[in-house]
């Protein structure tokens, strides 16, 4: 069976070595793909790692104009291809989940590829070696079996259903994550 990366919230305690692993990825330039958000900064110091979701249809790719974008057929989609990239950030705009990053530096979009230079000879993506609660984990799915939230791959963001090949660990009694700001700025409006 083939391993697969698993993202669990609620496991997350915002040590960070997620992020500094992350730079050390050979191919990432001493740059992390990996970030950190806060769940609700006002409320909590709860954290969530951010990694590329690796979607089976990749928004990112879809509006390249520069067809610098590619997906491996084992799911990994890369960063832009520095020949290739003209830096304009349609990627960035398009990504449903906030993942990719335009770095001037280099003139390229750049995002987590999941350590495709380590999966790709089967070892583990840098990130869930160090992860010390399991938030970020790569492996066998029966090895997540144990735990009490199940993996999700589907998200409903607006109107598009999104499939990714990253798994994210929600609740038992979610299939399918629904994620729309249109009624998130619905509940703001009728707080305030």
């Amino acid at each position: 069976m083939a391993l697969t990366f698993f993202v669990d919230p609620s496991r997350c305690i915002g040590c960070r070595a997620c992020v500094h692993a992350c730079a050390e990825c050979d191919s990432h330039r001493g740059i992390s793909m990996v970030h950190l958000d806060f769940v609700d900064r006002e409320a909590s110091t709860q954290t969530v790692p951010m990694v590329c979701m690796h979607c089976e249809d990749p928004a990112c790719a879809r509006v390249c104009p520069a067809d610098a974008i590619k997906r491996t057929p084992d799911g990994v989609v890369h960063s832009a291809l520095p020949a290739r990239c003209i830096g304009c950030s349609n990627c960035v705009l398009a990504c449903p989940f906030g993942v990719p990053k335009y770095l001037p530096r280099y003139d390229q979009m750049m995002k987590c590829d999941r350590c495709y230079d380590r999966t790709s000879v089967g070892l583990r993506p840098m990130c869930a070696t160090v992860c010390p609660s399991g938030a970020l984990f790569y492996g066998e799915p029966s090895e997540m079996a144990a735990r009490r939230e199940i993996p999700t791959q589907l998200f409903q963001i607006g109107k598009q259903m999104v499939k990714t090949n990253v798994r994210l660990m929600v609740s038992p009694t979610t299939t399918t994550l629904t994620l729309d700001v249109a009624d998130f700025l619905a509940e703001v409006h009728h707080a305030g």
